[in-house]
């Protein structure tokens, strides 16, 4: 198996399947299209974005039991990152730890699985989780795909669960000031200063982590004025946050930030989503929890993850994320190890087979 899941995601790592990059992202969806021939497939595309949903029925189900969901879509990098290479145990990529590595676990676990189990399993690959996942998983959920447990195979650090999720919050902040002469500042409100006056505030308040904290998180990822003039008092300013929050911290934080604002600032929430939060004694996470135990002879850890995954877009589901070790996700040195994609392939089998026919 462990030669069978490097050779399809070398396959799968070779793709630029990249934002904008539609050929592509199809391509890659037809690699794995070709992989399941003979399977049940509904495809789906929204706004030019393609995702696919494998299932072992004839018809697609109400509501399925499991879902694997894996993307295939990846953020941009350097030509030769779109050429698989493998140095000892780790195999090296854009995608190689996410996720194109556990995603090619997941297409061979389902391909062999399938048609043992007698409840509703389902395959979820999607092409746009690096943006936001709503035009492939949330797009699907919106045309009735329901699950009871989904497991994505993202990248949790090394073998370790996460059932919680920080949410996501964006925020565009804009001032109004009043513009005139440089010289005469006591005749104008410079927007840039208010700008400034509340960036101060929040990085009291929301100082940048020196490491991984689970806690909620501001970062000021835009800043800008439509003053291109150093003579004039600038009556216009802007910021962009990005905030991740815990569970049940949305409105809060929103509602702090706002209360630091001036009178002449408004705001615009562009992006709202949800936090995470399986409880730790679901029925699914305990069974997870507990074949992962047998399979490494450990307890597996809990962990907060702060990144976002699709599992967000299925709030009523038991939401898993569960992926192989390796490092650098988005970065130049990417990888994952081989070795753990097939740990991870059998806790996944073994899970998947621990139910009783249903």
């Amino acid at each position: 198996m462990e030669n069978k899941i490097l050779e399809l995601a070398r396959k799968l790592i070779s793709i630029p399947s990249t934002k904008g990059e539609t050929a592509n992202l199809t391509k890659v969806l037809e690699i794995a299209r070709r992989e399941l021939a003979g399977f049940a497939c509904r495809e789906f595309e929204s706004n030019g974005i393609p995702s696919l949903l494998f299932f072992n029925r004839e018809e697609l189900p109400k509501k399925f039991m499991v879902i694997l969901d894996g993307h295939l879509d990846v953020v941009p990098g350097n030509p030769e990152q779109f050429k698989p290479t493998v140095t000892g145990n780790k195999l090296f990529g854009r995608g190689a730890y996410d996720m194109k590595s556990a995603a090619a676990a997941e297409i061979l676990v389902f391909k062999e699985l399938a048609s043992k189990v007698r409840y509703p399993l389902g395959l979820q690959l999607v092409t746009d989780e690096e943006t936001g996942g709503f035009n492939g998983a949330k797009y699907q959920a919106s045309r009735g795909v329901r699950t009871e447990c989904m497991i994505a195979g993202e990248s949790s650090s090394d073998l370790t669960m996460s059932i919680q999720a920080k949410g996501v919050i964006g925020m565009k902040i804009e001032f109004t000031g009043m513009t005139g002469h440089a010289a005469y500042p006591w005749e104008g409100r410079n927007a840039i200063r208010d700008l400034n006056l509340f960036l101060s505030k929040l990085w009291k308040q929301y100082p940048i982590p020196a490491k991984k904290v689970w806690k909620t998180t501001v970062n000021a990822a835009i800043v800008g004025t439509t003053n291109l003039t150093s003579n004039k008092i600038p009556g216009d300013a802007m910021c962009r946050l990005d905030i991740r929050y815990l569970p049940g911290e949305g409105d809060k934080t929103i509602n702090k930030i706002k209360s630091w604002l001036p009178e002449n600032a408004t705001v615009e929430i562009p992006e709202h989503e949800p936090a995470r939060n399986t409880p730790e004694n679901d029925k699914y996470v305990q069974r997870f929890l507990k074949t992962a135990k047998k399979s490494l002879n450990r307890t597996v850890p809990i962990i907060g993850k702060n990144g976002a995954s699709d599992v967000r877009h299925y709030p009523d589901a038991a939401g898993v994320e569960f992926g192989p070790v390796g490092a650098g996700p988005h970065a130049d040195n990417e990888w994952v190890d081989i070795k753990s994609l097939q740990t991870f392939s059998k806790i996944l089998k073994d899970f998947l087979l621990s139910f009783p026919e249903k």
